[in-house]
């Protein structure tokens, strides 16, 4: 849990590694395109941003054009990357064009969206709420980890996206979960994967960062490393709620933030 309220002072977030330039559909990168989330970062006082679009639009992203923004904007840190999850429709494509272009990416998160319908994501707001009508909470959760672990085992990912989102509407397990998520927490541990701090839940019906605070105890404990990311679909939303999310790090006592470069980690000093 963490330790009373302390001060932010030296808490400025400079990263947000969770951002989505084409929203849910596929926009071709294009100056146009991108250079507002560079504008907005630089506002924000942010100095590393990583573009992780769905890789179901993996069509839309053009490394050239991400080369021309960073030429742009020399004083940002640019990253290329993309966000890998379990649609059953799409990801085996999207696998296979990670794979290929994985020497041009920097970053690539890993995600559950899908659990039992291949036509509908869980986290939908409000539509996905109904795939938890008159099911047993704690079986979803169980079921919801083991496809985090799949992910989390493809050797495609060097992060973990809102590892809980499976809280999003707000159901929470009548069962004692923390060996759920000390055995998915291990997981990743073993495969040497950070895990980011996201402000997206505070958008959500469940109010609440992604990952809660047992889980983030816990992947202290394990030496888990941690991004920032605000999972934003639109470049107003880039950095949202930082302010808050550094109180909450500065609360627990974190003072590393991850960065990648070519998928090679480095943690910096807050």
């Amino acid at each position: 849990m963490p330790v009373n309220q302390l001060s932010t002072k030296n808490y400025q977030l400079f990263s947000d590694y969770h951002t989505h330039p084409q929203g849910h559909r596929v926009q071709r990168y294009t100056q146009a395109l991108l250079q507002p989330w560079a504008d907005s970062a630089r506002k924000l006082g942010l100095t590393d941003i990583a573009f992780t679009d769905h890789d179901r639009y993996h069509a839309g992203i053009d490394f050239d054009e991400i080369d021309r923004l960073r030429e742009r904007n020399p004083d940002l840190r640019i990253r290329a990357g993309i966000e890998l999850d379990n649609d059953p429709i799409y990801s085996a494509a999207g696998r296979n064009w990670i794979e290929k272009h994985w020497e041009k990416l920097d970053f690539v998160l890993g995600s559950v969206h899908f659990l039992d319908r291949a036509d509908q994501m869980f986290d939908s707001v409000p539509d996905g709420a109904a795939q938890f009508e008159g099911r047993n909470v704690d079986a979803i959760y169980i079921d919801y980890f083991r496809r985090v672990r799949e992910i989390a085992a493809s050797g495609l990912v060097d992060c973990f996206a809102h590892l809980d989102l499976i809280k999003i509407h707000g159901h929470r397990p009548a069962a004692e979960t923390a060996s759920l998520v000390n055995e998915t927490l291990d997981f990743v541990r073993v495969r040497n994967l950070a895990i980011e701090l996201s402000t997206a839940g505070w958008r959500k019906p469940v109010n609440e960062l992604y990952p809660g605070d047992q889980i983030i105890g816990l992947a202290i404990g394990k030496g888990i490393p941690f991004t920032t990311a605000s999972d934003a679909h639109s470049h107003a939303q880039l950095g949202d709620n930082f302010p808050r999310l550094a109180q909450t790090m500065a609360n627990f006592g974190i003072h590393q933030v991850c960065i990648f470069e070519k998928h090679n980690r480095a943690q910096l000093q807050l």
